[in-house]
């Protein structure tokens, strides 16, 4: 875990597969979360690249709307 963390301050852009892996969730709701505009992404030479800051940021938002909505978090 440490060393994924050390390989994401190195590299700040993270590919689909790596972030599906980051959030636990298939490649295809990465995707879907995309096509939505739910989750903050760049399109680089074709293919989707995330920050890691943005997606923290993404998260913490989203824990956020979950405990003001009353929604259990997971």
């Amino acid at each position: 875990m440490l060393l994924e963390k050390q390989d994401r301050q190195a590299n700040p852009l993270m590919t689909v597969k790596e972030v599906a892996t980051y959030l636990a969730v298939t490649e295809r709701t990465i995707y879907r979360l995309v096509k939505d505009h739910r989750l903050p992404a760049y399109k680089v030479g074709g293919q989707w690249r995330f920050k890691v800051e943005m997606l923290d940021a993404w998260m913490s938002r989203e824990r956020a709307l979950e405990y003001a909505d009353g929604r259990p978090s997971h």
